[in-house]
């Protein structure tokens, strides 16, 4: 890094080269399979993953599953209100543009045919927008993917993960002649060139957007824009590795434990139906007494044999026991 980049003044006091202060918190919604709010910055994006029996008309009977994504903006996520765009009765080209370049990005690294014939819908809702909202939406609905598709593993409906890899990505731009890492808003708008990278852990690229909004770029500043955004995409991907790890939320300048609200969604963050498909017998009864102490409403044809009320009234009677108490009452009567 130049000289002149390191003492460039930016609006937040960072290096040239820096990301923005970033914040994964996974688990942020209970309901979601897999749920992440990412924060760069003043940015804040609400990434949550849904899995759905089925695909699209044009895969059905081929094996293979889908991705795909959904982008949208609260109406005052920027400094002054934006109106719905279901009050338009249309989606606007920007949030088509932005949805398909999430999509995009998370159907390369997953293995379809693994994944069978489900659809995992990723909804990326922008809270609080300053800059680099499509790239902080792949970072985080990437998080959320991983968590979505590992519960499936852990609850024995698939064998392995079908992501073959982490994806993340950043931005990068040139400002008063100097190229930055992670543009804020009001960088973002000064900006004479603005470029998306979507990188995988492997260092593959995804997806390059440069447009020189206002003059040229050269050969040289762009291999110099992909190596910030090499650096920077590296520290998300180590961040997005951590909470894997741990399971709990990672900044990259903060180590505070997470809250308990956090922590109680991050263990029950996915439905029913999908907690219970594909437990062995004991597996469904003990979370099924867990869920009833909960007191969360329950399925009763997932169940598998036992209603509520038996289980009430013997929770630590197996499935087993319940189908020969029951045979034997019959053979009483």
């Amino acid at each position: 890094m130049s000289e002149a980049s390191s003492l460039l003044f930016r609006p937040d006091s960072r290096l040239a080269d820096a990301l923005r202060p970033t914040r994964i918190t996974p688990g942020y919604i209970a309901m979601a399979e897999g749920s992440v709010l990412i924060e760069a910055g003043n940015t804040r994006v609400l990434c949550n993953a849904t899995i759905d029996q089925g695909v699209p008309s044009w895969l059905r009977n081929s094996g293979r599953g889908w991705v795909t994504a959904e982008y949208g903006m609260l109406p005052r996520a920027t400094l002054t209100r934006t109106p719905r765009e279901s009050e338009r009765g249309k989606v606007g080209g920007r949030t088509h543009e932005i949805q398909r370049l999430i999509g995009r990005s998370l159907r390369s690294v997953v293995d379809m045919k693994a994944l069978g014939e489900r659809t995992v819908i990723l909804d990326c809702d922008v809270l609080q927008a300053d800059g680099g909202t499509r790239t902080a939406a792949i970072t985080g609905a990437s998080v959320a993917l991983a968590l979505a598709l590992g519960k499936l593993v852990a609850a024995g409906t698939l064998k392995t993960s079908p992501l073959r890899q982490m994806v993340a990505a950043t931005s990068v731009g040139i400002v008063d002649g100097t190229i930055l890492l992670d543009l804020c808003y009001e960088e973002d708008s000064r900006a004479t060139v603005d470029m998306n990278v979507v990188m995988l852990a492997d260092g593959g690229l995804v997806e390059t957007q440069a447009t020189a909004e206002k003059n040229y770029y050269t050969r040289k500043q762009l291999g110099e824009m992909l190596d910030y955004a090499e650096k920077g995409i590296h520290e998300l991907l180590a961040a997005q590795r951590r909470i894997g790890a741990s399971g709990r939320h990672h900044s990259r300048d903060t180590s505070s434990p997470p809250s308990k609200a956090t922590a109680k969604a991050e263990g029950d963050g996915f439905s029913t139906a999908t907690q219970l498909q594909g437990f062995s017998q004991p597996r469904i009864q003990a979370r099924m007494i867990h869920l009833v102490q909960c007191q969360k409403p329950l399925l009763h044809q997932v169940i598998r044999g036992r209603s509520l009320k038996q289980i009430k009234r013997n929770p630590n009677r197996t499935l087993t026991q319940e189908r020969r108490h029951r045979h034997m009452e019959d053979s009483a009567s």
